[in-house]
């Protein structure tokens, strides 16, 4: 192509160079890990081994033989994309047997599965809520859930963090006047790692005549005795085709593939079909991928143990850091924040840890208030105890306690 032909480059506006200056300046400029290896405790980068608390691979299956197995022989028979929306070519069996799975893992009537954990939450909520709705949103909310409020176009009321009484007060001043009401809530928050109080979430739905929407995306795989999440936990009565309950989950978490999914009657999935926007307008998930998550699912429901060693790695976790002097956390489960405040600081912590063979990653704004940036820790069943024992000692060699 002659020069005179070649298409200038973009210029990005100045005050977007501008911002991207500052937030170098802050501390809270982000760049890619390039990692050399699969996802798992042990990681290859940078042409070193460390050790990995940044994955949310929590039941060390991302990697595993069975899910590679099962990804390979769906993609020998189907191949590797789906070609196409559900509604138009691209609803094959390894995703309609995903379904059927899930489905009968939750005991639900049905069970819709999308490319992703965000297009979940944004597809349920775009298609639930109209602009004479009201929503009542957790402020520590995932900004799939955010968006989703944004996007549907009813107003939306933040009750303060797992704050039920003034959700109580948000729902009786802002929401007599709404056609509906919806409450949203994480049941596992993503970076606290603590419990949403669904029980007292579900009265007030029941009270206030709302609808209870409950993302499991952290809890499914680990929490629960089947493994189906925190209302297992909390919710022992919980019944999935409840009109007044919808549960959100991921299959990219502790299932170790790709996509999200919403539980329920077949009335709601028949809905969300017909108008999920994120659902309609997208290519399926791939035949390699569902099958994936199907083989995901049958262990996670065969091999208990896997959770179980993961939550008893959180327990000792949390108490080699109190019995080093650190603060407690509001974690119960397998994310374990530690709070340093300062940006610059959590990313200085989580360079010392880098040099010394642990990658820890420092989150911070807008991924989480300002002034909370934080570490956070996310355990998988594939660690060990030493591990533990490592990553405390160097947190205490290296933590500056103010």
């Amino acid at each position: 192509m002659a020069q005179a032909d070649r298409l200038p480059p973009v210029d990005l506006p100045r005050e977007l160079i501008e911002d991207i200056s500052e937030a170098r300046a802050q501390s809270l400029y982000r760049t890619r890990r390039k990692l050399q290896t699969a996802q798992g405790p042990r990681v290859r980068w940078r042409g070193r081994e460390f050790v990995s608390f940044s994955s949310n691979d929590y039941l060390n299956l991302a990697a595993d033989p069975r899910l590679i197995r099962a990804a390979a022989r769906a993609a020998r028979q189907y191949g590797t994309g789906a070609g196409a929306s559900p509604l138009v070519s691209g609803y094959l069996p390894p995703l309609r047997r995903l379904e059927r799975r899930l489905a009968d893992w939750e005991n639900s009537a049905a069970a819709l599965v999308f490319s992703s954990g965000f297009a979940a939450n944004l597809g349920l909520i775009t298609a639930l809520a109209r602009p004479d709705d009201a929503i009542f949103s957790d402020a520590l909310n995932h900004a799939s859930l955010i968006d989703g409020c944004r996007l549907s176009r009813a107003s939306v009321n933040a009750y303060r963090h797992v704050d039920v009484n003034h959700l109580d007060e948000l729902l009786r001043r802002k929401g007599r006047r709404a056609a509906r009401r919806l409450i949203l809530t994480e049941s596992v928050f993503s970076m606290d790692g603590d419990w949403a109080p669904l029980p007292d979430l579900l009265d007030l739905a029941q009270k206030h005549d709302a609808l209870l929407v409950i993302d499991e995306a952290h809890a499914s795989g680990v929490l629960g005795s089947q493994g189906r999440g925190l209302a297992e936990v909390l919710l022992p009565n919980f019944n999935p085709d409840e009109a007044s309950v919808i549960k959100v989950g991921t299959l990219s978490k502790a299932l170790g593939s790709q996509g999200g999914f919403v539980y329920g009657s077949e009335a709601l999935i028949d809905w969300l079909v017909n108008r999920s926007r994120p659902y309609i307008y997208s290519t399926a998930l791939t035949p390699p991928a569902a099958a994936a998550a199907s083989r995901a699912v049958a262990i996670v429901q065969k091999e208990p143990a896997r959770r179980q060693h993961l939550l008893s790695l959180a327990d000792l976790l949390r108490a080699r850091l109190r019995a080093a002097g650190f603060a407690e956390t509001s974690s119960r489960c397998q994310i374990v924040p530690m709070i340093v405040g300062d940006a610059f600081k959590a990313t200085l912590l989580s360079r010392q840890l880098a040099d010394h063979g642990m990658l820890v990653p420092a989150i911070r704004p807008p991924s989480v208030p300002k002034g909370t940036s934080r570490l956070r820790i996310s355990l998988t069943s594939g660690h060990r105890v030493e591990d533990i024992e490592r990553l405390v000692a160097l947190l205490q060699k290296f933590f500056v306690k103010e």
